[in-house]
């Protein structure tokens, strides 16, 4: 009798210094926006799993957030979840930037895996590759080459999608073998209602740009269903101060509506219906660095 083809399945950490490019990537191999992406750093702030189903193999990715030197609690909650992520995973995808040198955050990630995850595999996605010259993608490749030397590298673009059939093969033969953990139909473990409250804070990050600092935070307060009406979502953005409520509101309530007309937009997308989105700001002064607050707004879930 002929063998059974081998079937693998695992945890993907998916790693990096902040905006490499690791929810780009996510969604490309997706197919579906699934973590949320803007031009800034710390687009995301917790992990989030993407479930890709093959013929042969199921790749949990988990998106974690940049790996940073944290300047207050809510920093510091964001590399404990991405170390948390990377402790539980079965290989490590490391996602660096062509478009930049070698940075300390680069350096004190590979060192970290080193020490804390010598027997990982690692891969080395090398992103950004459309943007930058061939002699300079060669011996950029090579600095980062060299954080982690017995790593594969793939050089890739997420944007355009340039190597990500050979990125994901080497994902793939680096997996133990292993059962489908999730049912095929399902793509992440976050619910409608999380996807929701992200999609929002990028569609603030996005208008917003540099005017308020990322001091905005999202949660959702009701999501009801009506019906053939679609749905109705009420989400309050929280802010630092009484000055940053006053941005985000903009002259006469302008710039929220930019952000709920955008975000509307996206979350339709996401779920393929029609919804009613109602947004509101409140001021929750230092909510980065109190621990109740962060807890409330979900950012730590575990004791320390």
């Amino acid at each position: 009798m002929p063998e059974a083809p081998i079937h693998r399945s695992g945890f993907v950490a998916v790693v990096g210094r902040p905006n490499v490019g690791k929810s780009t990537l996510l969604n490309a191999f997706l197919g579906q926006k699934v973590a949320g992406v803007s031009p800034w750093p710390q687009t995301t702030r917790r992990r989030q799993m993407g479930i890709l189903t093959l013929a042969a193999a199921q790749i949990l990715f988990l998106d974690t957030p940049g790996w940073h030197t944290p300047k207050d609690n809510l920093g510091k909650a964001m590399v404990r979840a991405s170390a948390e992520t990377i402790a539980e995973a079965d290989a490590v995808l490391f996602l660096a930037d062509l478009t930049e040198l070698v940075a300390g955050e680069d350096r004190e990630l590979a060192a970290w895996l080193r020490k804390n995850k010598p027997n990982a595999p690692v891969i080395l996605a090398l992103n950004k590759a459309d943007a930058v010259a061939v002699e300079v993608r060669e011996s950029r490749a090579e600095e980062y080459g060299a954080l982690i030397p017995d790593s594969v590298r793939c050089v890739i673009s997420a944007r355009q999608g340039t190597g990500l059939p050979e990125l994901l093969e080497a994902v793939v033969a680096r997996l133990p073998e292993g059962p489908i953990l999730y049912p095929e139909e399902e793509i992440t473990d976050l619910s409608e209602r999380e996807i929701t409250a992200e999609l929002i804070r990028e569609s603030a990050l996005r208008n917003l740009r540099a005017e308020v600092p990322h001091g905005v935070a999202v949660r959702v307060d009701q999501y009801r269903e009506r019906g053939e009406e679609g749905a109705y979502i009420e989400a309050t953005l929280f802010v630092e101060r009484e000055s940053h409520k006053a941005i985000v509101i903009g002259k006469g309530g302008t710039m929220l509506k930019r952000i709920g007309t955008d975000a509307r937009r996206k979350i339709e997308e996401m779920s393929g219906r029609k919804l009613y989105l109602d947004l509101r700001v409140k001021v929750l002064p230092g909510w980065r660095n109190r621990e109740d607050a962060l807890r409330r707004l979900g950012y730590i879930t575990k004791e320390k």
